[in-house]
């Protein structure tokens, strides 16, 4: 089995393929202070739950984007699947033409999902991952990364309201069924949600202007909230990052 790891800023998504099949996936906390010993035992925990050993995986990808933790997991994987894991950077074969300036500050996790994107649906497409910050990519039908844009994502647009507004509340992220809404949570969420959808139907007709008609793939937690309200996303991919790792895998095997 090959495992795949992407580390985001609030979750580490993972996930085990064999055969070319992504046969489980999970998520665990990111947490920049546990050791490698805490991450080690938390991910055999799941192994266990899933019935399977350590020394049934063969291989290790990961996509980081939070440097800091990388000798960590590094370390973990040595300690606890005998294995030197492949870092998603640098001198890595993607199969992607980055034209980003300059192309290492491009995300890892912008790279992974136009592999994936691609690799599924061919270009040229646009990704949107709906993560703790929501980032567009445009990719071209050459397999070129041609750059996109980045804005907060739903959950921190929604935090930043309640932090910097004393009298408003937490709320839950639904839809509600009228923009003019008679409650102060049912504005929230209207302004919120309905905005964001504004948001990305404008952001992608602006991308499609510039770079031609082209496929839109939407991951993430939200991407089905927004999908819903919006006939601009064509596919929801929710594993598209970790099918966008395994496809990097292999081209460097």
């Amino acid at each position: 089995m090959i495992f795949v790891l992407d580390v985001g800023n609030t979750n580490i998504k993972c996930g085990l393929f064999k055969g070319g099949c992504l046969e489980h996936s999970f998520r665990i906390s990111t947490n920049v202070e546990a050791t490698s010993d805490e991450y080690g035992i938390k991910l055999l925990s799941f192994f266990r739950n899933l019935r399977l050993t350590a020394d049934m995986v063969k291989g290790m990808i990961i996509s980081s984007v939070i440097p800091s933790i990388n000798y960590t997991l590094e370390h973990m994987a040595a300690q606890y699947f005998d294995l030197k894991p492949l870092f998603v950077g640098p001198g890595i074969k993607t199969g992607i033409n980055i034209k980003y300036d300059p192309p290492k500050d491009l995300g890892t996790d912008r790279i992974v999902n136009a592999v994936g994107a691609f690799e599924l649906f061919g270009g040229p497409c646009i990704t949107i991952d709906f993560g703790t910050a929501t980032s567009f990519g445009a990719i071209s039908k050459d397999c070129e990364f041609l750059g996109g844009a980045l804005c907060p994502g739903i959950k921190i647009a929604a935090e930043a309201l309640t932090v910097n507004a004393a009298k408003l509340p937490r709320i839950e992220l639904a839809i509600p069924e009228n923009v003019i809404c008679r409650s102060t949570i049912t504005a929230m969420q209207a302004g919120i949600l309905y905005g964001y959808v504004g948001q990305v139907e404008f952001i992608v007709k602006k991308m499609k202007e510039e770079m031609g008609d082209a496929k839109v793939i939407a991951t993430g937690g939200l991407a089905s909230i927004i999908a819903k309200q919006t006939d601009v996303i064509d596919e929801i991919v929710p594993t598209l990052t970790l099918i966008g790792l395994y496809k990097i895998y292999e081209k460097n095997m």
